[in-house]
């Protein structure tokens, strides 16, 4: 009779302790839905105006058209046949481009509490100025550099873009910098090539990542519309 009483008491025991685990395991699938759904805090500050969603549309068709610039402007200027924009042996030029002093693209990362919006769209600003004074650096070297000055000028319009994003997360006047060369070791014909070559090619690697970035921020923008 005391051993039924037990194991009665001890089947109630356990299945409270189940229940408790399966309403622990509920509660962090929940909290995690809400935070992948819900804005960071200073992506709500865009999210919310609708001026601000104007600038983020402005800013993607922006980027899409330098993408889309970019095989343009390689072909016009770029002559060396081995020189290819979508290549797997662009990977071997990294010595060349480190003695050249083509400096890295900033790392955008992951849109995360440890990495805001407002961290993102500051590195999107400094990659594009980066890629526009590297621009700016080589094309006085190149026989055509039409295409090239062109992208110049749509990157100038794109840091503005995402300058004013940068307004509304801080409240204040983000002021627009003056693009400073970059001081290129440019010594012959080939190492001009091979840097126009590799800007080109990180600008693309550069902004898809851009295009990323503002992709989850416009699909923030529908999700707060609709809601």
């Amino acid at each position: 009779m005391e051993s039924s009483h037990f194991r009665s008491k001890l089947e109630r025991h356990s299945s409270s302790e189940a229940m408790d685990i399966l309403i622990v395991f509920a509660l962090s699938v929940y909290m995690a839905s809400f935070a992948r759904s819900a804005p960071l805090p200073d992506e709500s500050t865009l999210v919310a105006d609708p001026r601000s969603q104007e600038i983020v549309q402005r800013s993607r068709s922006l980027i899409q058209k330098i993408l889309l610039s970019i095989p343009d402007a390689h072909k016009s200027c770029i002559h060396t046949e081995t020189l290819k924009l979508n290549s797997s042996e662009n990977e071997k030029l990294g010595v060349m481009a480190s003695n050249i002093g083509i400096p890295s693209a900033p790392i955008l990362g992951s849109l995360s509490l440890n990495f805001s919006l407002e961290t993102r769209l500051k590195r999107i600003s400094e990659g594009l100025q980066l890629h526009r004074a590297l621009l700016s650096s080589v094309s006085p070297h190149l026989e055509n550099k039409d295409k090239v000055m062109e992208l110049q000028a749509d990157i100038k319009d794109l840091i503005i873009q995402i300058n004013k994003m940068l307004n509304k997360i801080k409240g204040e006047t983000v002021v627009q910098p003056t693009p400073t060369p970059v001081a290129l070791r440019l010594p012959g014909e080939y190492e001009v090539q091979v840097a126009a070559h590799l800007t080109l090619v990180q600008l693309q690697a550069f902004g898809q990542d851009v295009v990323r970035t503002l992709r989850s921020l416009a699909q923030s923008s529908e999700e707060e519309t609709e809601s």
